[in-house]
């Protein structure tokens, strides 16, 4: 997988693996048993391909850029945002109590 994720990027700018192994300093032939699958780039080498290519290092490994954990998050500021709670919408007027709580100010409180 991290072979053609390194061919795929290498063709996007359209080089060699010539060009590419002469910028990190390996032979055509490591370059190109990376790419067939035939071996592993180092740690270092991994970390050099992303620095190149400007991708992560979990890019090159076919990891998900981000964990995905379910967890959402909204500033309560952001009016474009329905908030709930229990299933129902939070009012506005409530969503400002609950600013103003936020911010330290309780005054004109009910």
């Amino acid at each position: 997988m991290i072979g053609q994720t390194i061919r795929d990027l290498r063709k996007q700018r359209k080089m060699s693996q010539t060009e590419l192994a002469k910028i990190l300093h390996v032979s055509q032939q490591t370059v190109t048993a990376w790419e067939t699958g035939k071996a592993e780039p180092s740690s270092s080498a991994i970390s050099n391909l992303a620095d190149y290519f400007n991708v992560t290092t979990d890019y090159l490994l076919g990891r998900p850029e981000k964990k995905d954990d379910d967890t959402k998050t909204a500033d309560i500021k952001d009016d474009d945002v329905i908030f709930t709670y229990e299933g129902r919408q939070i009012p506005k007027e409530d969503l400002e109590l609950i600013r103003r709580i936020m911010r330290g100010t309780r005054n004109d409180i009910k």
